[in-house]
């Protein structure tokens, strides 16, 4: 059975061929132009609208490929301003915390001046009862801090409270608005004495109570109370805040009122504990 030989041309040979008909076609085109014009005319009837149809399906394409482009652009866009907005509002976050921290060290500060007899080291409030006031507290620091139990402690104008308990790195802090608190106070104009007791029913309308005030006593609704002389685990001179509504009691022997303090119970982030005991002072 003979075998069927298979015919193969070069590229440059089809090239050639090509273009020798191109350059026919071209010169049959220039001279007989008058009779091939109704092929041309024929012709340009049936691809003209087929032209037509592909342009605007072509133009269609073309727009709707400019428009996904677009909306991709857009959404590229979207993506970088959230995520520019979620850095610049992070960014204020921080800068809001760092001037809240740096208000609160200017008023640690300031009350640390206003005791600069008495050493002190600054804590943190890490927990708190479950009532809205910081009746009962821990702080971040403890006895690897040199703390101690009965060590007073401040914030804000004044006296917070007393600590309690201590651990190696916490202690809790019972303040002056709890019910088991008591204060042995004294009116800084006159030395007369008084017993700040804590109340956190009355503490709700912003004060607790004044006991044990001298029936003779000059004292007048606004005098600061500060910390006794005589108390025997406070350190004296302390501001714990501002005197109401003195009345006579019945026994006609003592006075009682109401203390507004001087420290916000409801907000407290930082304190002051001084490294100081009552008892080491004797």
């Amino acid at each position: 059975m003979r075998r069927r030989t298979r015919f193969s041309l070069e590229p440059k040979y089809i090239l050639a061929i090509c273009s020798v008909l191109c350059i026919i076609l071209i010169f049959v085109s220039v001279r007989y132009e008058d009779k091939i014009q109704p092929v041309k005319n024929v012709v340009t009837g049936v691809f003209t609208p087929m032209q037509k149809g592909i342009n605007t399906v072509g133009n269609w394409i073309t727009d709707k490929m400019e428009l996904l482009k677009n909306i991709k652009d857009l959404q590229k866009e979207n993506k970088e301003l959230q995520e520019q907005l979620a850095e610049t509002t992070y960014e204020n976050r921080i800068l809001q915390q760092e001037g809240y921290e740096l208000d609160t060290l200017r008023d640690l500060y300031e009350l640390d001046k206003r005791y600069p007899s008495y050493p002190k080291v600054a804590a943190t409030i890490i927990s708190k009862d479950t009532n809205n006031w910081y009746s009962r507290f821990v702080i971040d620091k403890g006895s690897d801090d040199g703390l101690k139990v009965g060590m007073n402690v401040l914030a804000g104008n004044g006296l917070v409270g007393i600590i309690i308990d201590v651990g190696h790195n916490n202690a809790t802090v019972r303040s002056i608005i709890d019910d088991a608190n008591n204060v042995s106070g004294m009116f800084l104009k006159t030395n007369d004495q008084c017993n700040v007791k804590g109340n956190l029913e009355l503490i709700d309308n912003g004060m607790i109570e004044v006991q044990g005030i001298d029936k003779d006593a000059k004292v007048k609704d606004g005098y600061e109370v500060v910390t006794s002389t005589i108390s025997p685990k406070y350190l004296q001179g302390i501001l714990i805040g501002y005197v109401s509504d003195i009345t006579l009691n019945s026994d006609n022997l003592t006075m009682s009122g109401y203390l507004t303090p001087a420290v916000d119970f409801s907000n407290l982030t930082t304190v002051l504990v001084i490294t100081e005991l009552k008892e080491a002072l004797y």
